[in-house]
């Protein structure tokens, strides 16, 4: 069977990222929310700094990576440019790369086991740096996914206060399978039993279900900058 190539060629990274800030926009505001409380993570895994630019020129300033290594090799040179710019760090945190997290990003929304927390706590310390940090809640219970299972995420919550790091939320990934707007619910309604106010949840295909269920940090890459 013959590969059917696609022509990404005409896509318009600026474009999309007007049109999904107005779907986002939309979605907040039919479920009484304020559009302004939503908060998009422009994610540039894979991306070059050249594909980046357009949103940057286009004057957004939230952009998320997946890897330490690879927002390493881009980003610094980019904040020079651009330093009011804020970085995420949305995939997972190996704790060999705990130093160099805290020093690049802004936030970490992948949070999800003791030795990380006191990691973060530590570089933290040492750098007088204060992130804003989101718990990765595992809400599927997959065995094969990261995240803290939903019954144990109070007590790491206050496990990570003890070490006097700054959560802003919760964060989760739902099931390939399953319908993303009940584990939205499902982690409102968690941060709201623990007096969370974030919410990072919503990526490329069901950013208005998040932000109708309260997201207040989605995370989305190829509506933006194509496919990867």
């Amino acid at each position: 069977m013959t590969k059917t190539m696609i022509d990404t060629s005409a896509h318009n990274p600026a474009a999309a990222l007007s049109d999904i800030q107005a779907r986002i926009a939309a979605a907040a505001r039919e479920a009484g929310r304020d559009p302004d409380s939503v908060h998009l993570i422009a994610v540039t895994k894979t991306f070059a700094a050249d594909d980046i630019l357009p949103v940057l020129a286009a004057g957004h300033r939230l952009f998320g990576e997946n890897r330490v290594q690879e927002a390493k090799a881009k980003w610094p040179a980019l904040r020079l440019r651009y330093p009011d710019l804020a970085l995420h760090l949305i995939g997972p945190l190996q704790s060999n790369k705990t130093r160099e997290a805290v020093e690049l990003f802004d936030a970490i929304h992948t949070v999800d086991r003791p030795k990380i927390a006191k990691a973060i706590a530590e570089e933290q310390a040492r750098l007088g740096k204060r992130l804003a940090l989101f718990i990765q809640v595992n809400t599927g219970e997959e065995p094969q996914k990261a995240g803290i299972a939903p019954k144990d995420t109070a007590a790491f919550l206050a496990h990570c206060r003890d070490l006097g790091l700054d959560i802003a939320g919760l964060m989760c990934i739902p099931p390939v399978e399953e319908e993303p707007a009940v584990h939205f619910a499902f982690l409102a309604k968690l941060a709201r039993d623990l007096g969370l106010s974030g919410l990072s949840m919503g990526m490329s295909g069901d950013f208005e279900a998040a932000a109708q269920f309260g997201a207040t940090h989605i995370r989305v890459g190829s509506a933006i900058f194509g496919h990867r």
